[in-house]
């Protein structure tokens, strides 16, 4: 059992330290969607977490969960955790944007940039999706 224990653990560590990344990927190509290319906010979104996804998948099939499994079967088995984690993710960030005063907050940050309430909605969604993905993918798609 302790075993067992100290293999969630590790991949969960893995598991962050990939989702650092992917939340760097994602970050970088929604805003440079939403703000350099003026694509719509959900739209920019959604480029970016498909992005992300690929560098996930790679990652996690390799190094964290070490899968050697058809590529092809977990491909298929992860997209549909990632849509399922990606609908939780664009609820989170659609609510908190619209219907909560998240929406209307904005930060200045270090005096060079303005985090306005899409950005924090954006933020606290990735949190939601990252946490379902992991258990989704520990339990179903790498089991």
């Amino acid at each position: 059992m302790k075993l067992k224990n100290n293999i969630a653990i590790l991949q969960f560590i893995k598991y962050a330290c990939v989702g650092v990344m992917n939340t760097i990927v994602t970050f970088i190509v929604i805003f440079l969607c939403k703000d350099l290319l003026e694509i719509n906010e959900y739209v920019s979104n959604a480029i970016g977490y498909v992005c992300g996804l690929i560098n996930s998948f790679i990652w996690n099939k390799r190094w964290v969960f070490k899968s050697n499994k058809k590529a092809h079967t977990e491909a298929i088995k992860f997209a549909a955790g990632f849509l399922l984690c990606y609908g939780l993710q664009l609820f989170t960030v659609w609510f908190l944007n619209e219907n909560t005063p998240v929406g209307d907050i904005e930060l200045n940050i270090f005096g060079i940039y303005t985090l306005g309430g899409y950005g924090i909605a954006t933020f606290i969604g990735n949190v939601a999706y990252t946490l379902a993905n992991f258990i989704y993918n520990r339990l179903v798609t790498f089991k």
